[in-house]
């Protein structure tokens, strides 16, 4: 017969086993792009595309999966905004425990478009989350731009290229990254931390001064699944 302490044991390990568990999942969502002046004044219209990616790291600052995503091309004209929440697909994936996210968006002007539409048309095709070879990304103690990280997150994916190489004749408008780590969740059932970036990319090429605004969301939440009992 089974003593008092047996029966205790076995109904606090039914209680542990039916707990909920804790996912961290982070989003990123380009939200709108505005041209307030152009790189290419003479035809009065910029050629661009956007590439972007979330990086999970893990608790010891390893990077442990990429997803990538892109945008374009398009042609901008100068005061035009772009409503990139209805173009650009968000992307998602799930960060370690007592990890943290960081994403990154590249803003590149093109001039050979068919070229560019291929790499855009390839970096589509590996939007699933794939994981991170060791020692692929650097740690948190390397200062990476946003573009190293996307380029890296297009090698861990299968797509061997480096953006600005892949462009000689084309121009870095301009990069921007923000990162959420699971320190900035509060308690709760479904907590969330959101940010809107809006990044200002200015630059001048020869004569010509260029300035973007870009502005895009990432998120980073905490869901405890729950087990429903038959």
């Amino acid at each position: 017969m089974p003593t008092k302490l047996t029966v205790f044991l076995v109904l606090l390990l039914g209680q542990v086993a039916c707990a909920p568990k804790s996912v961290l999942t982070a989003e990123m969502q380009p939200r709108s792009l505005k041209a307030l002046n152009l790189e290419e004044t003479l035809s009065r219209r910029d050629e661009v595309m956007l590439a972007y990616a979330l990086t999970a790291y893990d608790a010891n600052n390893r990077a442990v999966s990429v997803v990538n995503g892109g945008w374009g091309v398009a042609s901008v004209r100068k005061n035009e905004e772009i409503a990139l929440a209805k173009q650009a697909q968000p992307l998602q994936l799930t960060v370690p425990k007592n990890g943290r996210v960081v994403a990154s968006v590249v803003l590149i002007e093109v001039d050979d478009t068919g070229q560019a539409q291929t790499i855009l048309n390839q970096i589509r095709q590996i939007h699933n989350v794939v994981s991170v070879p060791a020692g692929l990304l650097l740690t948190a103690t390397e200062v990476l731009t946003p573009l190293k990280y996307i380029t890296a997150g297009l090698t861990a994916a299968g797509l061997g290229v480096k953006l600005v190489d892949q462009f000689d004749d084309d121009d870095l408008l301009g990069q921007s990254s923000a990162q959420l780590n699971e320190r900035e969740l509060s308690a709760g059932n479904i907590t969330t931390t959101d940010r809107t970036i809006t990044a200002d990319l200015t630059g001048t090429n020869l004569r010509d001064t260029y300035a973007y605004q870009l502005r895009y969301d990432v998120r980073l939440k905490r869901v405890k699944l729950t087990v429903n009992r038959r």
